[in-house]
């Protein structure tokens, strides 16, 4: 069983999402968590709190779409691979709340029943913990990169920055995201999703006035989130990002 598995484990017992329990200083790290949709179905999802977490201070958030094989209805599968791994690597210093919910219909498209959900926990969290609203970032691989672009897509006010990798969007909402600060990743060697997709989106925002930032791995295959997420320029970027 590997090292991740073995942590996924370990998580603590499932907690309610809610407004009803608004102190949350003294639990930090990898939490297990259930939401309640309002027609009583509950989705389990993973929440992570920085160990410097006190609630006197707003935090900035990272809302990360996994991939299609990370998708069920189990609560963990989703932090095992992406951003799980490599915030474990730096658990005790990440200074962002990250949250890992879990599609169910193999879908992050804004309309799909699977983004709504994930936007739905992300408010849950911002009623329970001090988060920064300027700060709030979208991040998802593979099939959570298809759903990066169209989420920004549906709410370009939403998100301070963005970091979809080896997926693909519509040319089409170039226009709609081009202020939304970006940096892209993809692996020129994929055969699943072509890095053509990242190009296209790429050089359409750039069209349309954006600045976005790409970076295309020589030789990597679809797997390009391990050393895009392995980045510490990522993660500082993101906090130069800030909504007006």
């Amino acid at each position: 069983m590997t090292t991740i598995k073995l942590w996924m484990l370990a998580l603590p017992l499932v907690l309610v999402l809610g407004p009803q329990r608004a102190s949350r200083g003294a639990e930090h790290g990898f939490l297990s968590r259930v939401f309640k949709e309002p027609d009583g179905k509950e989705a389990k999802c993973v929440l992570f709190i920085p160990h410097g977490y006190k609630g006197d201070e707003p935090y900035p958030l990272i809302l990360f779409l996994h991939g299609l094989g990370e998708s069920g209805s189990d609560g963990r599968l989703q932090a095992q691979v992406g951003l799980g791994p490599a915030l474990k690597r730096q658990e005790k210093k990440f200074p962002f709340i990250a949250v890992f919910p879990q599609s169910q219909k193999k879908s992050w498209q804004a309309a799909n029943p699977d983004a709504q959900r994930a936007l739905s926990i992300l408010a849950e969290v911002e009623k329970e913990y001090r988060v920064d609203p300027k700060r709030i970032y979208l991040t998802g691989l593979s099939m959570g990169g298809f759903g990066t672009w169209s989420l920004a897509a549906a709410h370009p006010d939403r998100w301070a920055a963005i970091a979809p990798i080896c997926g693909g969007g519509n040319p089409k909402n170039a226009e709609k995201i081009k202020d939304i600060p970006c940096w892209c990743f993809h692996g020129a060697a994929d055969k699943t999703v072509s890095a053509e997709n990242s190009r296209t989106m790429i050089n359409a925002i750039k069209a349309a006035g954006g600045h976005p930032k790409y970076t295309e791995y020589p030789g990597v295959g679809h797997n390009s989130w391990d050393k895009a997420y392995a980045t510490p320029e990522l993660y500082q970027w993101f906090l130069e990002q800030k909504l007006k």
